[in-house]
Parts: C-alpha cells; sequence; structure tokens
C-alpha cells in the first residue's frame, strides 16, 4: 500500500509542479487547501470513533494534536490569501475540487487503515516542506515562508509520533 501511496501522490505532485511552475503563492495556496484536509478527516473519523466508543487511551491526545494541525495549517493558508495565491478562479476551482476528493480518501484511509493515512500526511508535508525549501533558495529574506517551512516539518514528526503511538496500541 505504501508503494501505492508514494506512486499516485508522486504523480500528483508532478502534475501540480506541472501547473505551477512559475506560480508560487498560487502553488503554496493550492497546497495549503489541500493540507487541511487530512487533519479534517482524522478529526472526523476519531469523533465517529469516539461516538460509537471506540475509543483508547490516545483518542483525546490525537484529537487535539489534529485539531491544532489543522488550525495551523489554516494559518498558512491564511498568508497566502494575503499574498494573493487565491486570486484566480481556476486555481479556486482546482483546490476546491482536489480537496473534495482528497478529504473523502483520507476518512476512507484513516478509517480503515491510519497507518497508511499517516504515511500519505507525512509525504505531503514532506513535500511541502520541500516546495517551501525550493522557494527559499531564490527568496532568503521571506521569514513567513521559513516559518511555515519550519511548521511543514514540524507536522512529519507530529505525525511521526502519532503513527508510533497507534502501532505501538
Amino acid at each position: 500500500m505504501k508503494n501505492l501511496n508514494s506512486f499516485i501522490l508522486n504523480n500528483t505532485v508532478k502534475i501540480l509542479d506541472f501547473v505551477y511552475s512559475d506560480r508560487h503563492l498560487q502553488r503554496f495556496w493550492v497546497l495549503e487547501v489541500i493540507a487541511r484536509s487530512p487533519y479534517f478527516a482524522f478529526l472526523s473519523v476519531l469523533h465517529f470513533k469516539e461516538s460509537l466508543g471506540l475509543k483508547n487511551d490516545i483518542t483525546m491526545f490525537l484529537m487535539k494534536e489534529h485539531f491544532y494541525q489543522a488550525i495551523n495549517e489554516t494559518e498558512h493558508l491564511k498568508e497566502m490569501e494575503k499574498r494573493g495565491g487565491d486570486k484566480f478562479w481556476i486555481d479556486r476551482f482546482l483546490a476546491r475540487h482536489l480537496v473534495l476528493v482528497y478529504y473523502w480518501i483520507m476518512v476512507f484511509y484513516y478509517f480503515c487503515s491510519p497507518r497508511n493515512a499517516y504515511d500519505v500526511n507525512i509525504k505531503i508535508e514532506e513535500h511541502a516542506f520541500n516546495t517551501y525549501t525550493k522557494y527559499l533558495k531564490d527568496h532568503p529574506e521571506d521569514q513567513k515562508i521559513k516559518e511555515i517551512a519550519q511548521d511543514e516539518l514540524n507536522h512529519v514528526e507530529e505525525l511521526n509520533e502519532a503513527l508510533a503511538m497507534i502501532t505501538q496500541s
């Protein structure tokens, strides 16, 4: 399954990289719209399982963690909107349709196999970090993008910790 995750993700990244090759702010905005959806999906599934009484000691921890990650990604999205990343209708159209598909995929993944859901999201956060890092090579003065890149790296660490928690339980 991890190979399939990588295959799909790598091809999606290639398409987005092609479409947004010279449009950094729009690419960042689309990535941030999409970046929030796994956390919403994780929260939805955790809440659903908790409502059914299918909870354990780490459920509340993961709900809090994913809630704060979603808020952090929303802050990134707001920054990209301030920079005009959402000014073209085609970008809004693409992002809003991709996010619907991605949300439901992540709901299904997290419900059936949280390990695979975390694997995909870790890869996406790593891609986001790498995308921001590439941008920073040409724009080293952009302090806010440095902070956002660090946040993406922090999310990778947090997701790896969540993965370790569910693997041990």
